[in-house]
């Protein structure tokens, strides 16, 4: 007995010493990781201060100091702070107006077949056209305010979104769909246990391939035409030939598609552990 007991406790100690080593090594690597990306982005900054001026046109490219000054500037102002809060507003109310678009048409066409045979072609055809063509006719319509932005924004989304839901609606199983409901399963017991989990990958893909179109068309139409956003802001700097100022408003770009992006990926992988979906993307097995 007590052979067999120390047996077990060695047992255990090994499992505990190799999960140890597995999570100490996953640490090792990810801070390699961000040390090695950190090195990289030191390294551009140290290139691009030395290079500019003697190689590159510094009235074009700007150097990293002068670039830093003008962001300071940016966000310490209160002008700086309402562009960026107005184009926050309209790239957030873009994304879910156009989510919600595409997710509802998705799901309509894609439950009805007839429905979808006979639009499928018309919303492709529509769709071919570039959104940042339509900011014209939206600002005719809606103004310079943000509702244009909003609109041209919704536009891009909700076709990416309609696609991988009608899509992913039309790759559905139909033998798991059957069996569900050869077992007495019900329209609730099909959609929890086959077309959630089938969707949820698709739908989430165009999430995160929707955020960066939302954010472009709003920076379109606020190029083309507003009086505020960061949009504004680049194109006034542009004008003015001032480099510092409109990489400042780029490296705030940057910052945004990084928290949206962060987000979405914080849903997805939240979705798909409730889902039970989240073992099988990591490729881990359960017991």
């Amino acid at each position: 007995m007590a052979t067999a007991t120390s047996s077990a406790e060695s047992k255990t100690e090994v499992k505990v010493d190799r999960a140890g080593g597995v999570r100490n090594s996953a640490w090792r690597g990810t801070a390699l990781v961000v040390v090695l990306r950190l090195a990289v982005i030191a390294l551009c900054l140290v290139l691009w201060q030395v290079m500019s001026g003697p190689v590159l046109p510094e009235y074009a490219v700007s150097k990293p100091t002068d670039v830093s000054h003008a962001l300071w500037k940016l966000l310490g102002s209160s002008t700086g702070w309402t562009d960026i809060k107005t184009t926050s507003f309209e790239i957030v109310a873009g994304f879910g107006i156009g989510v919600a678009i595409g997710t509802v048409m998705g799901l309509v066409l894609g439950s009805v077949p007839l429905a979808g045979r006979v639009f499928e072609p018309l919303i492709a055809a529509v769709n071919g056209i570039p959104k940042i063509a339509l900011a014209p006719l939206f600002l005719l319509f809606f103004g310079i305010g943000p509702m244009s932005k909003i609109t041209i924004a919704a536009a891009g989304v909700s076709f990416v979104v309609f696609y991988n839901i009608y899509l992913g609606l039309r790759l559905r199983e139909r033998e798991l769909v059957e069996i569900v409901q050869v077992m007495g399963g019900r329209r609730h017991h099909v959609l929890s246990y086959v077309t959630l989990p089938t969707l949820a990958a698709p739908f989430f893909a165009a999430l995160k391939t929707g955020g960066p179109l939302a954010i472009l068309g709003v920076i379109g139409g606020e190029f083309i035409a507003s009086t505020d956003g960061i949009g504004h802001e680049l194109f006034t700097a542009a004008t003015n030939l001032d480099a510092p100022t409109e990489f400042a408003g780029l490296i705030v770009l940057v910052a945004m598609t990084l928290i949206l992006n962060g987000i979405l990926t914080a849903l997805d992988t939240l979705a798909l552990k409730r889902l039970g979906l989240g073992d099988r993307r990591s490729g881990r097995k359960t017991t």
